[in-house]
């Protein structure tokens, strides 16, 4: 929230409607079934405006975590939450396609363990309409990566993983 990456965030964190939901399994299938109990914990706690889904073991190969991603999206297609959910995804080992693993770029989708961010879509439909320019939001990131460099986003990461790495 500090430097803004998320411009959505700052309302949530001081509402409190973030909901981070640890998950102790390590198995693919475990993991997706609490996913979907997580939705429907959406589905009934209206106030809870959106999950941050930890990973902390299991999935911290980056590749074995884009296999989960994937099939994490089409699980929630086929248990009918097109359209009420979305993911974002968050790895400390995140890297674009054709990007440099060094690249500044990446750290807008690092974080200390591998993260599925559940979005109600119409909360997100809503923030986008009432902002300036949220096409923006991504290239505006990405230079300030680039401006702050890979190496304070690496501390900065390494600080909130304390001794993990």
């Amino acid at each position: 929230m500090k430097y803004n990456i998320c411009p959505f965030a700052r309302r949530e964190v001081e509402r409190r409607s973030i909901r981070y939901a640890v998950i102790d399994e390590t198995k693919m299938h475990h993991v997706l079934e609490a996913l979907i109990s997580e939705c429907q914990h959406l589905d009934a706690n209206p106030g809870i405006e959106t999950t941050l889904f930890i990973i902390p073991a299991g999935f911290e190969g980056f590749y074995p975590y884009l296999d989960l991603v994937d099939i994490a999206n089409d699980l929630l297609i086929e248990q009918g939450y097109e359209g009420i959910y979305q993911l974002a995804s968050f790895h400390p080992d995140y890297c674009f396609d054709g990007e440099a693993m060094d690249a500044p770029s990446n750290f807008t989708n690092r974080s200390p363990y591998p993260t599925l961010h559940i979005i109600r879509e119409a909360s997100m439909e809503l923030a986008l309409a009432n902002y300036d320019d949220p096409e923006s939001i991504p290239e505006r990131n990405i230079a300030f990566c680039q401006k702050r460099g890979s190496d304070f986003f690496a501390r900065l990461l390494s600080g909130c993983m304390g001794s993990k790495r």
